[in-house]
């Protein structure tokens, strides 16, 4: 099963922690609110992203399983 980064952008202060500790898949736009690669976290690259969201001062930096991701209905016009 496949984990993902999520970031809620209501919760995040821009802090910047989180690229710092995890710069291989979060940058950080012209504020400072993490940009967030859409990569599948593979390895242990899951370990780090673990470490990352725990140290999120807000708690605003989620990892989600993607049974835990809503999925997006299509639309037909």
């Amino acid at each position: 099963m496949n984990r993902h980064l999520r970031v809620n952008p209501i919760a995040c202060e821009a802090h910047g922690m989180c690229a710092e500790l995890l710069p291989e898949r979060i940058t950080l736009d012209e504020w400072g609110y993490p940009v967030i690669d859409g990569a599948p976290l593979e390895g242990e690259i899951v370990e780090h992203a673990m470490r990352a969201a725990q140290a999120c001062p807000t708690f605003a930096l989620l990892i989600e399983r993607d049974r835990d991701r809503p999925r997006r209905r299509r639309t037909t016009a």
